[in-house]
């Protein structure tokens, strides 16, 4: 396969720095700019610094103050994605937009650090699925989800700003200038995936089903109902939304389904339940294995890779690495006929 001359962007959101916020001025800059008085309490982050807020009569939202170098304009994007899925699609179980005082969707804060954009969310109560116990019924119902907030940013027009994201399936083939960071054991396997994606490109790039797409939907940003933990009640983290192919999303959220020993069956019911809301045209099914497979050598890659770039942050990077190649191992010779095994409506696709 022939190396992709391209430059990827090594700045590492993890590797900024900036003044902590304390409590106190947490609570304090809400009060001036939305007008609430509460109560802040730290949440773990790794892009901004994310606090549960709490307004004096028990409402709880989600207070976010950007990273002083996110860009401006990937922020508002994500804005007008919010309140264009309250507008379309309301019964999407997503965070809905708080307005300040003066009625926008964020604010740009004054801060030692320079400028950062602060926005409140209404907050979504749940468990996360990671920390729930795996199902096939859970699957299905998590599969229907991602089918019914694609509907929801199918009419979406906000696009996002300039530039390529690392995360984003179509560029898979600008990391072949980084394979040599991926341990021998595992590089010719990533590197013949490449290769793959490098044949079905052309197909890829005809590919007529092209919209905003969540792009990160993975069990650390969906929430069930603790009483009922097959139940979906919340999706959260915009961060990563591309505008691309309506089958790279699926791709994305198959590739966190390819783990366990089950992983044929939660596969087969995750892909029933996306189809009881949305179909698949032959093209794309056709096409889902080598973008799935695609998707888990890109997570190799950029794991690897961010490692070495990151030494100090490599246990954060890496904690997920083994499940992913595990997952690649279990699909690398799946074809589109072995998924419709998995799966008999993809039949009708």
């Amino acid at each position: 396969m022939t190396k992709i001359s391209t430059a990827i962007e090594t700045e590492d959101f993890m590797s900024a720095t900036w003044e902590q916020t304390s409590l106190a001025d947490a609570a304090a800059a809400v009060a001036d700019i939305y007008g609430v008085a509460g109560a802040a309490k730290r949440l773990s982050s790794e892009r901004d610094e994310t606090f549960l807020f709490t307004r004096d009569d028990g409402t709880e939202f989600v207070l976010k103050i950007a990273n002083p170098v996110e860009n401006p304009a990937a922020l508002d994007f994500q804005d007008e994605v919010l309140m264009h899925l309250a507008s379309a699609a309301p019964s999407v179980p997503v965070p809905r937009l708080v307005p300040t005082n003066k009625g926008e969707a964020s604010h740009m804060l004054s801060t030692p650090d320079g400028p950062r954009i602060i926005r409140l969310l209404t907050f979504l109560r749940g468990e996360l699925q990671y920390r729930t116990q795996a199902s096939e019924e859970q699957s299905r119902n998590v599969g229907r989800a991602l089918a019914q907030l694609g509907l929801g940013l199918e009419s979406c027009q906000s696009r996002p700003p300039a530039g390529k994201l690392m995360w984003d399936i179509s560029h898979t083939l600008d990391l072949a200038t980084v394979t040599d960071h991926v341990a021998p054991q595992r590089r010719a396997h990533v590197e013949a995936v490449l290769s793959e994606f490098e044949r079905a490109a052309p197909t890829i790039s005809e590919l007529s089903r092209r919209q905003i797409i969540h792009n990160d939907f993975n069990p650390h940003n969906i929430l069930l109902d603790p009483a009922k933990p097959n139940e979906v009640v919340g999706i959260i983290d915009f961060g990563d939304m591309v505008y691309a192919p309506l089958v790279n999303d699926l791709a994305v959220a198959l590739s966190y389904h390819l783990a366990t020993e089950n992983w044929a069956a939660r596969t087969g019911a995750f892909l029933q339940g996306f189809l009881s809301a949305r179909t698949l045209e032959p093209v794309e099914m056709e096409l889902l294995p080598v973008l799935t497979r695609s998707r888990l050598a890109m997570s190799i890659i950029i794991g690897e890779w961010r490692s070495a770039l990151f030494p100090e942050n490599a246990d954060y990077i890496m904690r997920n690495h083994a499940s992913v190649w595990q997952g690649l191992l279990n699909i690398s010779d799946l074809t589109p006929a072995g998924l419709k095994t998995l799966a008999p409506n993809l039949s009708k696709a």
